[in-house]
């Protein structure tokens, strides 16, 4: 018998997606194929993806799928959930060792700090970060501000305040209070 008769089921492409999702049943965390459980120096590659991998990593990757459903990844492009880190911090958390133990964020398990250190991450775009309503309302806001600047009455009580302040140096006023600020602060820490 070929392996890909034996690992793969037939593919119908028909209805690729028919089967209900009752049908597929992932074991617990800390459940594994019956019987006892062979030695994992000794026992074949497939018995120790059965016995010891899959019973861990299934679980959490069924966690993974409900989590990025939540995150709304399935109905666009683009989107902030990143599964990679959503995995470590649930197995990472769902670890028998560490039963007794709270519940620890992704930046705060001490393996992936000391990776930040060395590799720190680029910023998400803020597109990611809001939702579609917080951004309708910035993209808005602006909008209106433009339409307000552009209206000659608010022109000129701009072009009125620009003179007013190279006139009296407001400019140099300002960085000289900010200067004796800073040091009245270096005097009294001092």
């Amino acid at each position: 018998v070929p392996l890909e008769a034996e690992v793969l089921p037939p593919f119908n492409m028909e209805q690729p997606f028919s089967a209900p999702a009752v049908q597929f049943v992932l074991p617990t965390f800390e459940e594994a194929p019956s019987g006892e459980l062979p030695d994992p120096k000794k026992c074949s590659p497939r018995e120790y993806l059965e016995h010891y991998i899959f019973p861990v990593v299934l679980p959490g990757l069924a966690a993974l799928l409900h989590e990025a459903e939540k995150e709304k990844c399935f109905e666009g492009k683009r989107n902030k959930f990143i599964a990679s880190d959503f995995l470590t911090e649930w197995l990472y958390n769902k670890n028998p060792k560490r039963k007794d133990e709270s519940f620890t964020e992704l930046f705060s398990i001490p393996f992936v700090k000391d990776w930040l250190k060395d590799h720190p991450r680029p910023p998400i775009p803020l597109s990611l970060l809001i939702s579609e309503e917080e951004a309708s309302l910035l993209i808005q806001s602006f909008w209106r501000g433009y339409r307000v600047r552009c209206d000659s009455e608010i022109q000129e009580l701009r072009q009125w305040q620009k003179k007013l302040r190279e006139e009296r140096h407001i400019n140099k006023i300002v960085k000289d209070f900010w200067a004796k600020q800073e040091a009245k602060g270096s005097v009294q820490k001092g």
